[in-house]
């Protein structure tokens, strides 16, 4: 199995290129589906937020969304309030911190699990892992290729304005991640990605002829 790691910062394009590759024949991984899914309503990962947090962060279902097992009850069980939750970790560390120490267990956990069941289907499968922290959670040494997508500031925020957030939380959270040297520093491959989605595309289709097409022909 051959192991890709793909990160970059918001707006950089990382999940267009995650779509590329997927296209090229790459299973994909995706943390914030991962760690989006630890935290749904009646996990251990959600029980875990809530004891830390408080059920403050709770938003109860809406009626009519049925979840529970009882076909006739209207209100299926709590959920988390992403934005509430996001707002109380932005400026605090330590509850960051906190945060971390329950979803990152889980997200490893299901990735290993993933990892497993796409080993059982196709041993020689291309994995790309798309980690938005890749840098920071020091993953890049379990990688066989390490893969940034990169793209000036303005025109991250840019897009992500375009997706609907607020122009400057997106500058927070670019201010609040590891910047590009950071990034590019663990780097295999630097995807410069600041004009159209054709270009990054083209990338895409280089990097699989030139270091992963090898990869597996070495491997063989």
């Amino acid at each position: 199995m051959i192991r890709i790691g793909l990160t970059g910062g918001i707006g950089a394009g990382k999940s267009t290129a995650a779509r590329h590759f997927a296209r090229l024949g790459a299973h994909l991984i995706d943390a914030d589906v991962l760690a989006r899914e630890v935290l749904d309503p009646g996990t251990p990962g959600l029980a875990a937020v809530v004891d830390r947090f408080g059920p403050g962060v709770l938003a109860p279902a809406a009626p009519g969304d049925d979840l529970g097992d009882d076909p006739g009850d209207a209100d299926g069980p709590d959920r988390l309030d992403r934005p509430r939750l996001a707002a109380i970790v932005f400026d605090d560390a330590a509850a960051l911190a906190d945060l971390n120490s329950i979803v990152h267990p889980l997200v490893h956990r299901r990735t290993r699990e993933e990892l497993d069941r796409i080993a059982r289907a196709e041993p020689d499968a291309v994995v790309v892992h798309d980690i938005p922290l890749l840098y920071e959670a020091g993953l890049a040494g379990q990688m066989d290729l390490v893969v940034v997508v990169s793209a000036e500031p303005q025109v991250r925020v840019e897009r992500a304005v375009a997706r609907g957030m607020d122009a400057a939380d997106v500058r927070r959270r670019i201010a609040g991640q590891a910047d590009d040297a950071r990034r590019e520093s663990i780097a295999d491959v630097v995807l410069r990605n600041d004009g159209a989605e054709a270009d990054l595309a083209e990338q895409v289709r280089a990097v699989w002829r030139e270091r992963v097409l090898p990869l597996l022909a070495a491997r063989a």
